[in-house]
């Protein structure tokens, strides 16, 4: 595997907004995963090499001293840039041990994925709960295989996804789905939405949080349009008919759909609004007073 420099890797979010977390850490750059609609496609990212898979070189060494210097515990993100458990980290590891040093540092996780493989990790993610918040977060954008497989082509289908959940469940772990995005024309209905809901609940899943639309600028937008051409013929001329060059890009039936997600969650008793995961997962945990001057 290919390896890049690195200065540090762990950086403090600019806002706790989302899911509560107050670093950030990635130690990979670049996906396999070919999610054809992939914001970190993006220029501004500048990784024109984006499906090649690089490993920063020393992140563990790295890690160790960012945590270290680091006074004030927090809840660590990762899978923001890059997912975690992509197919080399079964070999390389760096996930794991990065897990291993943030429990014996004392803080806590939020973890971003696709991959089942996150489940190898149960062991460790149970020695962080032990003193900070832990919190799994799988990504599941349709109940469908076969669609999954031509929107997502290269990482485990949904229902090993929801696989992993029940494990992640079944040990204690506070987990749940990432319903994002939704694709107009293409995933948006109403059936997939609420077979989602359904399924996270068979699985266990404390939540599903949803976002009820896609993201497209500059290189992401040309390659998923050159996608759609070649997967979804006529949906292209959808898109530009209705967005045109517009960044976010809301499903056309997004108040009903909202509502019926809403209503399925509530039945179920799965948490969909980002304060109540937060509050879920961070349970439990004392909150440490917030410095003036930190």
């Amino acid at each position: 595997m290919e390896k890049i420099a690195a200065k540090t890797i762990l950086t403090r979010t600019k806002s706790t907004a989302w899911f509560g977390t107050e670093y950030n850490m990635n130690l990979y750059r670049g996906c396999t995963h070919g999610c054809i609609y992939c914001d970190s496609r993006s220029d501004c990212y500048r990784n024109a090499d984006f499906e090649a898979v690089k490993a920063k070189d020393g992140c563990l060494r790295i890690l160790r001293d960012d945590l270290r210097r680091k006074v004030k515990k927090g809840v660590v993100a990762t899978g923001s840039m890059s997912d975690p458990y992509n197919p080399f980290e079964k070999a390389e590891l760096l996930s794991r041990h990065a897990l291993e040093l943030l429990s014996a540092y004392g803080f806590g996780v939020s973890i971003a994925t696709k991959s089942p493989l996150v489940t190898r990790d149960i062991d460790i993610l149970h020695e962080i709960s032990a003193h900070s918040p832990v919190l799994v977060k799988m990504t599941v954008t349709t109940a469908d295989d076969m669609l999954c497989g031509l929107i997502e082509p290269d990482v485990a289908v949904s229902s090993e996804r929801f696989g992993a959940i029940k494990k992640l469940s079944s040990a204690g772990i506070f987990c749940g789905v990432l319903l994002m995005p939704l694709l107009p024309y293409i995933n948006d209905s109403e059936d997939n939405v609420l077979k989602i809901v359904e399924m996270a609940h068979e699985s266990g899943a404390n939540f599903v949080h949803p976002g009820f639309g896609v993201t497209l600028r500059d290189s992401q937008r040309d390659y998923f349009y050159s996608k759609l051409d070649e997967l979804f013929p006529g949906v292209r001329e959808k898109y530009q008919k209705r967005y045109g060059n517009t960044y976010s890009c809301g499903v056309p039936n997004a108040k009903r759909l909202h509502a019926a997600f809403q209503k399925k969650c509530d039945e179920y008793g799965l948490l969909y609004k980002m304060q109540d995961i937060v509050a879920g997962y961070k349970m439990g945990y004392a909150q440490p007073q917030i410095s003036l001057f930190d």
